[in-house]
């Protein structure tokens, strides 16, 4: 199995001390975290996308970019961008940049979003959402992969015989679909043949589940080989201690500030209390034993290669107990026990004798599986 390491970048007090960050001390915050996360082994750092209080991710390529100034090795995902609101031109011309900044480290995970404030800010309406991820999702790929394009949609002006700048660093960005509501998403990642992250976040596991087997069995009508699938999860909250009874009493103001808030309103939680939602739903509370029983019991039921996972809304001496807590005793395990057939290398640019060598232009994907 695989890591990630991912930030919402929500900038709320501390649940416990009050302390309120800056947003220049949680942008620094995030850094740190991803350079941290790359000491420590994991395979890859994110950044999701939210345009409203407290979320401060409104420009993940700018984030990232920052983050691949500052690493070498760990890959680049964005956890998600909301194509259903962007202007494909923009995001071909952002991301392409990075990718060659980054030395071919990006990968781009695409959804509609659960933040339904984006949609009155960039002119479109909820009930238009799939439809418009749809069409800007099939403009960006033409963009990527095509020069000249000529295209007339609904969603932008037409264009002309046009070619982005600067073309992608790899032959091909590898792109996963974003999944957490509708099969109207696993749908089009089948269409495509390409890499489903289940957000696997609010809800008990039977949900995610119905949406992955969907995949799969979508998948196999498309003529691509369900058993080659390419599945990423995330996991919930994070809180690791040496006992399940001491890991609950210390996340508990966290998990009860965090469900004060709109954003966790809007996502109505099934869950009654922190313990049903141990029991029933994704969140990793308690000692490393009962963490990896939970994590295999989700591979059982998704057979995911990555699993994603945050530490936001821990105060920072926190959130470094947490990820070498899950680094030193989690990581290891797992890569033992679960295969992964992708991220078997990571192309960077490093430096030699103090000057930047990079990996020759036109550097394949390191995922070719992606195309199923």
């Amino acid at each position: 199995m695989k890591f990630v390491l991912f930030s919402l970048m929500a900038n709320l007090p501390n649940a416990i001390t009050g302390e309120a960050w800056s947003s220049q001390q949680k942008f620094q915050n995030v850094i740190k975290q991803a350079v941290l996360a790359e000491e420590l082994g994991f395979d890859a750092y994110g950044v999701g996308e939210r345009h409203g209080t407290p979320f401060l991710s409104s420009s993940p390529p700018l984030v990232l970019t920052a983050i691949a100034a500052r690493t070498e090795r760990i890959r680049l995902l964005t956890m998600v961008t909301v194509l259903s609101i962007l202007d494909p031109v923009r995001v071909a011309e952002d991301y392409a940049t990075l990718d060659h900044l980054s030395g071919g480290r990006l990968e781009l995970i695409i959804g509609k979003g659960n933040d339904p404030r984006h949609y009155p800010l960039f002119g479109i309406t909820e009930e238009e959402q799939w439809e418009s991820l749809a069409e800007r999702y099939r403009l960006l790929k033409r963009l990527w992969s095509e020069e000249e394009v000529t295209w007339e949609g609904s969603y932008r002006s037409p264009l002309y015989q046009v070619t982005t700048q600067p073309r992608p660093y790899q032959k091909q960005i590898p792109i996963w679909h974003g999944s957490a509501s509708s099969t109207l998403s696993t749908e089009l990642a089948a269409q495509y043949g390409e890499p489903l992250f289940s957000s696997n976040s609010f809800h008990p596991q039977a949900k995610y589940k119905t949406l992955i087997d969907h995949y799969r069995e979508r998948l196999a009508y498309y003529g691509h080989d369900p058993a080659r699938a390419v599945i990423g999860a995330g996991a919930g909250s994070l809180y690791l201690a040496d006992t399940d009874e001491e890991a609950i009493r210390r996340y508990r103001p966290y998990y009860d500030a965090y469900h004060s808030t709109a954003a966790a309103q809007h996502n109505q939680s099934p869950f009654t209390s922190l313990e049903d939602n141990i029991r029933n739903g994704p969140v990793l509370i308690g000692s490393a034993d009962s963490v990896l029983e939970k994590i295999r019991n989700y591979y059982t039921a998704f057979g995911h290669q990555v699993l994603s996972i945050s530490v936001d809304g821990l105060g920072e001496q926190e959130q470094l107990e947490q990820l070498h807590r899950f680094a030193e005793d989690i990581i290891p395990v797992l890569r033992r026990e679960i295969p992964s057939t992708i991220w078997q290398q990571v192309p960077n640019l490093h430096k030699e004798n103090g000057s930047l060598a990079a990996i020759p232009n036109g550097a394949p994907s390191i995922s070719p599986i992606f195309q199923l």
